[in-house]
């Protein structure tokens, strides 16, 4: 595999070849292969990707579905972060694909959400146009098939522990929309330890009640998805697992000053005080995704302990890019944005069962296209009048089929963004269309459109047909 100037791997869509090890993370990201070695292992002999058809065929897969919250692409040591060791994902990793062009269905918490609860883009409903949403005014409707309803459908048992954020008691909730059960918070953000929320309202549930709990979120967490995985289960499941971490406010486990200051400014009015614009750092930003690593590697053991990892796919993504202290190099932009650093996330997929480890993917695809592919595996079918917006990965996963080149979209208030091949046409703020060769320029610096004026106009008609069809803002 030759590597270009801009330290994108050329590799065929059709097929996964390479490694997660230290060479191969840090020539994505243009560091020497020494400087990440502390960090990662040995990369494996690269190899394209193979379909296993040898394998024993595998019953319907249990859906183990992992989100961290504001995840930078390259937080990760296995996506060439130089600072932030995460041997659990890495492990993870080897043992199944990484992907390089995975993006999230938006650029904020809640409208991603949308995208992957309901496989469509999140402007098709009206709580995904809140970005993210910030009242109890909108949610995700619960007479919208979602995942988990169609896979309840079909037979799954169906929980979702962490963070919802698709809207309010006592409209929205995950239990209205197919989850079977439901421990975690409502909204945003919440403090981690207090579990006061962006209003100072409290914020952590059992069901549709409150759950009295003042241990570090994460921990929490952590032990329930351990409870879940350790139950016997007499029919396959799906598990969405949400972590808060690392989203604002910075406070590591163990880092109590610090909370009871915030929850200080919280009971006093202060509006801001979860943002902590005042507090983190690099150290305590590292401390935090080391902290999921570990959190997750807790979850994967419980896995196996309870014998059902060879038949369970266990996805882990970001559900938008990072800020502030996350590490992104060589994208531009950050979370809210609709450049690359903004979208573009740490995706991996394991399933021992049907896929072989030590493979990376460059194939471009987002959340909804995730959606597709478990309903697939899951035998489980979307309601025809609310068509997906995804595409199943089943194929190109498990039968060697060719993904055949489509157009991936997104809008925000003031940027709209499609990516078709390598080609992305983007418009920020500035109101000015601007179109990068993301094989040649993934930190979207050198602007083609004066070069390319058929391929800008062909990629902005494309954009407005597919906005034509959404629902618009609110003024």
């Amino acid at each position: 595999m030759s590597l270009h100037d801009d330290h994108k791997p050329r590799i065929s869509r059709r097929t996964f070849g390479g490694a997660v090890g230290a060479g191969a993370a840090a020539a994505a990201v243009g560091l020497p292969a020494t400087e990440a070695a502390a960090s990662t292992h040995p990369a494996p002999k690269e190899r394209p990707f193979r379909a296993a058809p040898d394998r024993r065929p595998s019953r319907r897969p249990n859906i183990l579905f992992i989100l961290g919250d504001d995840l930078g692409w390259a937080d990760l040591s296995s996506y060439g972060s130089p600072h932030i060791k995460t041997p659990n994902l890495d492990r993870l990793a080897r043992e199944g694909v990484r992907f390089t062009h995975s993006y999230a269905g938006s650029a904020t918490c809640s409208p991603t959400r949308f995208s992957l609860y309901t496989g469509r883009y999140p402007a098709r409903t009206k709580g995904g146009l809140a970005e993210p949403i910030a009242d109890r005014t909108v949610g995700l409707d619960p007479t919208h098939p979602t995942l988990a309803s169609l896979l309840r459908g079909v037979g799954y048992s169906t929980a979702l522990i962490g963070k919802w954020h698709c809207g309010y008691l006592p409209d929205y909730s995950p239990t209205k929309s197919g989850w079977d059960e439901f421990f975690g918070n409502f909204g945003g953000a919440l403090e981690y330890y207090s579990k006061l929320g962006l209003g100072g309202e409290y914020d952590l549930y059992e069901g549709d009640a409150e759950h009295k709990d003042l241990r570090y979120y994460t921990r929490i967490l952590t032990e329930r998805a351990r409870d879940y995985l350790h139950r016997d289960h007499d029919q396959p499941w799906l598990l969405n697992l949400n972590f808060t971490t690392p989203h604002w406010p910075w406070i590591a486990d163990g880092d109590t000053e610090e909370s009871a200051e915030i929850v200080r400014r919280v009971k006093a009015g202060d509006k801001s005080a979860l943002w902590h614009q005042d507090g983190g750092s690099v150290a305590k930003y590292t401390e935090m995704v080391e902290d999921l690593d570990r959190s997750i590697g807790e979850v994967l053991r419980a896995l196996k302990e309870s014998g059902q990892e060879q038949d369970t796919l266990v996805f882990f993504a970001s559900d938008n890019g990072g800020e502030r202290w996350s590490y992104q190099w060589p994208l531009s932009g950050e979370k809210a944005s609709l450049q690359e650093g903004g979208i573009r996330v740490p995706a991996i997929v394991r399933w021992p069962a049907r896929l072989n480890g030590h493979q990376v993917s460059d194939v471009p695809h987002f959340s909804p296209d995730w959606t597709a592919t478990l309903l697939e595996l899951a035998g489980a079918r979307p309601h025809p009048a609310y068509p997906l917006d995804g595409t199943s990965l089943a194929g190109y996963l498990l039968r060697d089929e060719e993904l055949s080149e489509r157009d991936l979209f997104w809008r925000v208030r003031g940027e709209r963004a499609l990516r078709r091949g390598d080609w992305k046409y983007y418009q920020g703020k500035s109101g000015k269309d601007q179109l990068f060769n993301l094989a040649e320029d993934q930190r979207e610096l050198a602007d083609k459109a004066t070069d390319e004026p058929k391929k800008l106009s062909a990629l902005r008609a494309a954009w407005e047909q597919t906005n034509s069809g959404l629902l618009p803002y609110p003024a």
